[in-house]
């Protein structure tokens, strides 16, 4: 098995100089075509071949989403966090992009990117013109070119109804936020409520008049949405709600709350993310873990494939996720 002291005579550098750069010692100063020559002789020698990680350079990270849904949701910012921590350890070298600087910005030269927002038919052509390598996360715009890896949210639904059902509820409501299509700029329907119709029809028990959706995923507009359903069904409210986001949830639970209406008694709830602040709400709130971490290291290792290995098929990643039982569900 080859040596440091093999790669550093093979690379012409001292071995001081080679373990650093193979340890990614990032306070070592030395230029691109050093580490490039280190890596491609350890790659030669087969040093380590399952630890030592190439340096892949010109990397975009399209974050496609404005600061206010970002901190309406706090969901993509975590996501934005981990893919900018993945990409350290991964040793990618990462520049982000986002959807105020416009999709001209990126330049020519990029070897791949990682996506997060939405997408217009225009941008994602685009992106075509600029590389065959590109993976989306939580999302699929363009299943025949990139990779995506996404929660399997047809999953979540069909568990959620299921669950209400094994626990005696017949009247199922949903709360949830729209999908807003960046090609004609109209909302339009969330897949979320898309697989709980169908399912709900499914088990004869869809009622339109239990179906509250508006656009935006915030606490403002689950409270707003809430408010609304209690309003105008008064004594007919559903005994339980799916419903599209915690942050959703948790602007349901205020307005509950607000309102003297029991959960889980009167309504009980099951929501989607398990951001950290859902076990801290009254009640604590039962949800599908979306597992970001996962999502993340997913979305950079199929980019490794793409770009170190040249991997052309596409490939469509889906995630499972598991339920975290709380008290807002009897």
């Amino acid at each position: 098995m080859a040596t440091i002291k093999d790669i550093a005579k093979e690379a012409g550098y001292s071995i001081s100089t080679v373990s650093r750069v193979l340890n990614n010692d990032q306070s070592l100063s030395v230029p691109d075509e050093t580490r490039e020559k280190i890596y491609d002789v350890a790659e030669k020698l087969n040093y380590k071949k399952n630890t030592v990680r190439l340096l892949v350079k010109n990397i975009a990270f399209l974050y496609w989403l404005t600061d206010k849904e970002e901190l309406e949701d706090v969901y993509f910012k975590t996501m934005r966090l981990e893919i900018e921590k993945l990409a350290k350890k991964f040793n990618v070298e990462l520049t982000t992009y986002k959807i105020t600087d416009g999709i001209d910005i990126i330049p020519d030269n990029i070897e791949g990117f990682i996506a997060v927002g939405t997408f217009s038919d225009k941008e994602l052509a685009h992106l075509r013109s600029l590389t065959s390598n590109g993976v989306f996360i939580d999302s699929t715009p363009d299943p025949n070119h990139f990779d995506s890896v996404k929660p399997d949210l047809a999953q979540v639904a069909t568990k959620t109804v299921d669950l209400f059902i094994e626990k005696g509820h017949k009247e199922i409501g949903f709360i949830g936020g729209t999908y807003h299509n960046p090609n004609n700029d109209q909302d339009e329907m969330d897949f979320r409520e898309k697989i709980f119709r169908q399912y709900m029809e499914e088990k004869g028990l869809l009622k339109e008049e239990y179906i509250f959706c508006h656009r935006g995923f915030s606490v403002d507009n689950g409270y707003y949405l809430m408010k609304n359903a209690v309003d105008n069904l008064a004594d007919q409210l559903p005994t339980a709600f799916f419903i599209a986001s915690d942050a959703i949830a948790v602007g349901c639970l205020q307005a509950l709350n607000e309102m003297g209406i029991a959960i889980p008694n009167r309504v009980s709830i099951v929501s989607i993310n398990n951001i950290s602040v859902a076990k801290y709400v009254s009640p604590p709130l039962t949800t599908f873990h979306i597992d970001i971490q996962e999502l993340c290291k997913n979305a950079i290792e199929l980019l490794l494939e793409q770009v170190l290995e040249k991997r052309k098929s596409v490939k469509t990643l889906y995630i499972g996720s598991n339920l975290v039982v709380r008290k807002s569900t009897n």
